[in-house]
């Protein structure tokens, strides 16, 4: 009566992701992702099917429980194109959790705090203007601007403690432009 084998459909792969729970609360089944790091040329095209509703203790590298919830992705590439990737194969997986086509936005090293408000630095007239602005969705790169700002107007990103509201500014580019 004991299972000698057991036998899986390679086509029926599955992707199993470890979430922190703070942030599997915004992930929601049918989101798109993309896997990469899992050895082939390009990135894979994946979705959510589900998101476990039980979180799990781990301990993380540092030692410290976290709590975790299982997310479940399926692979929507075509089976030739994944082939490769096998059974407890290491990936890194991007989840969708908000997008839009037009937002406005800002690099995140532009935005600071400022009397309990996001605020930045535009360079107005070559002078450094102390905005407060209203954001919206942030990641660890880009900051959605809601308010405050408009399109096209010049930010000052890494602001020192030299930059004040009024202080001359001088634009420089980056050596990519």
């Amino acid at each position: 009566g004991m299972p000698l084998v057991e036998i899986g459909n390679p086509f029926d792969t599955e992707i199993s992701v470890d979430l922190l729970s703070t942030d599997a609360i915004l992930v929601k089944p049918g989101a798109s992702a993309s896997v990469s790091g899992w050895g082939g040329p390009n990135d894979l095209e994946a979705r959510v099917k589900r998101v476990e509703p039980a979180a799990f203790t781990k301990i993380s590298a540092l030692g410290i429980g976290e709590q975790r919830v299982k997310a479940i992705l399926e692979i929507t590439d075509p089976p030739a194109k994944w082939m490769g990737l096998g059974h407890e194969y290491r990936v890194f997986v991007h989840i969708t959790i908000w997008q839009s086509e037009n937002a406005l936005q800002i690099p995140l090293s532009a935005l600071f705090r400022w009397e309990g408000n996001w605020a930045v630095f535009k360079v107005e007239g070559g002078l450094a203007k102390l905005t407060k602005i209203i954001a919206g969705q942030i990641n660890s790169s880009d900051v959605q601007v809601l308010g405050g700002l408009s399109a096209g107007e010049t930010v000052v990103v890494h602001p020192s403690d030299l930059i004040t509201d009024g202080v001359r500014i001088e634009i420089r580019h980056n050596a990519k432009e």
